[in-house]
């Protein structure tokens, strides 16, 4: 990256800080957006753009292909397609999940973790 991230690695970014740090213009990023369905970075209100961790690793490894490896637009398009649709078979065959996949298992424990916390303080507040 161009230049020193000022934030911890799990935040948002915004498209001037991604632009940044990567060295790209922002015009490249939005145009990259219609090109690669799989870029879709938070819109909140006025359209303002936030990269999550995923976003900022996928336009990375975009601009590897494009501009240090020789892809073509098209290419990577393709490539990041078959991938996807490869990823599934990854997924059954008991690889670690990838960005974006929930292991609704550990989500329930949380959940019931939270639940048995909020009984307990509940208990404790009618003593």
């Amino acid at each position: 990256m161009a230049g020193v991230p000022d934030k911890a690695a799990g935040a948002f970014r915004t498209i001037g800080e991604l632009s940044r740090e990567t060295g790209l213009p922002q015009h490249i990023l939005r145009y990259w957006e219609t090109r690669f369905p799989q870029l879709r970075p938070l819109q909140r209100a006025g359209k303002r753009r936030y990269y999550r961790p995923e976003d900022v690793a996928l336009v990375l490894r975009i601009n590897s292909l494009l501009n240090h490896e020789g892809y073509t637009i098209r290419g990577v398009q393709k490539l990041l397609s078959d991938e996807r649709k490869r990823m599934p078979a990854a997924a059954v065959s008991g690889s670690s999940p990838g960005p974006g996949v929930v292991d609704t298992g550990a989500v329930r424990e949380v959940r019931d973790s939270l639940a048995r916390a909020l009984a307990e303080d509940a208990g404790a507040a009618q003593d």
